[in-house]
């Protein structure tokens, strides 16, 4: 064998130990509403703050036509917890508000890395033409603090309502970051909590969500 097919062959082999050695990058989505029916298994609701009373009347129900998560908004604030503890991983939701002519202010959030409870809580704030941000009240030094990123964002990222919106929470280790329709609006690098739960947010506006889904991470 000349020099040169020697050469050639060393590089394929270590290229291919290089590629072997890397730990692959998960591709596999888990539908968060698939085998939920009508009764939401999987899901749990709580009430928004943790001390507060759940309506006995659930305002969350699942379309069995076009499969998706419906809150009416009439039923207090709370949110809807899906009840695997999560590491690392990326949240994705779809989402829209049914709009109420001559109203402003629609107001609901997407959840990521929640204590059980959401006494700690981080969370994409959605609204009407505005949000796209994270926020949220997390340990900070041993101690729960508010944060709020939303100086990061530039521009209006988020449409109107009536109109379907796409959030992805990325966690992974200390980094979470939120992209909005396609495109990164803020992130944060010191988020001191390694797992929670995510969930989504009623507070009292109509609002509907398709495609609700988390990629874990490896």
């Amino acid at each position: 064998m000349r020099r040169s097919q020697r050469s050639f062959f060393l590089t394929l082999t270590i290229i291919g130990l290089s590629l072997a050695g890397s730990a692959p990058e998960s591709t596999e989505w888990m539908d968060l509403l698939k085998d939920a029916g009508p009764g939401l298994k999987g899901w749990t609701r709580g009430p928004i703050p943790p001390t507060g009373k759940l309506n006995e009347k659930s305002q969350w129900s699942l379309d069995p036509k076009t499969g998706f998560l419906i809150c009416e908004g009439n039923g207090g604030h709370e949110w809807l917890r899906w009840d695997k503890e999560l590491s690392d991983f990326v949240f994705h939701v779809e989402w829209r508000f049914t709009p109420v002519e001559g109203k402003k202010g629609y107001n609901s959030g997407i959840y990521a890395r929640n204590s059980a409870d959401a006494a700690i809580w981080h969370q994409a704030q959605t609204g009407d033409g505005s949000g796209g941000f994270l926020f949220g009240e997390s340990p900070m030094n041993g101690a729960p603090k508010r944060f709020n990123l939303s100086k990061q964002v530039k521009g209006k990222p988020v449409k109107p309502a009536g109109e379907w919106n796409t959030f992805e929470i990325t966690c992974r280790g200390k980094k979470m970051s939120l992209s909005v329709n396609g495109e990164p609006t803020c992130e944060w690098d010191d988020c001191e909590v390694s797992r929670g739960y995510v969930g989504v947010e009623a507070e009292g506006w109509r609002i509907e969500f398709r495609d609700v889904k988390v990629k874990p991470l490896q």
